[in-house]
Formats: C-alpha cells, structure tokens, sequence
C-alpha cells in the first residue's frame, strides 16, 4: 500500500514539517518525563487510527528503554496496573483531548484535578503542546494515506 501523497518528498510539506517539528523539539526538550510522552503520543495516534504515528512512537519508546508489556497495554491502560497514577492523568487528558468533538465538555474538571495533582505548569503547558502536536501529525499522515511499518528508530533525527 502506497501514500496517497509523499509528504516527505513533497518540499512544501517539508517545508512546514521542520516548523512543526521544531515545536516538537521543544516539547521533548521539556521536564515532562520522555516515558510519558511516549505513552501519550502512542495512545493519541491509536484513537486516531494513524499507523505511521504508532508504529514510529512504539518504536521510539522501545529504544528509550520502554517495556513491550506497557507497550502492549496502551490502548488498555484503564485496566492495566502497568501504569503509575501520573501517567494515568496523562493518558485521560491525552483521550479527552483527543476526543473533543465526543464529549461537549472536552477534558473533565476530574481530569484536569489529576494532571495538576501530578504536574507542574511547565509539564502541564508540555502535556497540552504535545497532545496537540501528535494529533496534528495524525491528521497529516491519516490523510496522506503514510503507510507503516518502516519506520527506525532516530529516522528523522
């Protein structure tokens, strides 16, 4: 199965990729622990249905050190003693803002009350960039059709 479109090579989508990665950057570059992002950023491409995104930040995870069994229990993590209480708070704020147009409210005041029990402002601002962030590129690469599967680990730098 190919792209619909090649957003790597296609030099405008190129372009704005390196903007938008720069905020990535930024986002990693936060005091918000590597492991949870990896988990939110996992959890937000399963509900989007963005293989690509999965298949690079499972990846990715692994290579950081991540255990395939909380690898596998992502999408189940409501069930999963796996997970600590703080990234619990990270994973219902990732679904909650990912799932904005399911719920009239977006996130709950009972999930807001655990992210800040567990975070500080800056974690917090990292948390929102980040949910934002990898839903946009789900959005990019669900409507480009990016296949996955080839993803390595460090390929884009």
């Amino acid at each position: 199965m190919g792209p619909r479109i090649n957003l790597f090579a296609n030099e405008f989508a190129n372009k704005v990729s390196k903007r938008i990665a720069g905020v990535g950057q930024a986002v990693h570059g936060s005091t918000l622990a590597r492991a949870t992002l990896h988990l939110v950023e996992i959890r937000v491409s399963q509900i989007n249905g963005c293989g690509f995104c999965v298949d690079m930040h499972t990846k990715e995870a692994a290579a950081a050190g991540e255990t395939s069994v909380r690898l596998n229990l992502v999408a189940a993590w409501r069930e999963a003693t796996v997970f600590t209480d703080a990234e619990r708070a990270a994973l219902a704020l990732a679904e909650e803002g990912t799932r904005l147009a399911d719920v009239h409210s977006g996130v709950t005041e009972d999930t807001w009350a655990a992210v800040r029990k567990y975070y500080d402002d800056d974690q917090v601002a990292a948390l929102i960039m980040g949910i934002a962030l990898i839903n946009a590129f789900n959005r990019m690469n669900v409507i480009a059709g990016t296949p996955a599967g080839d993803y390595q680990p460090g390929m884009f730098g």
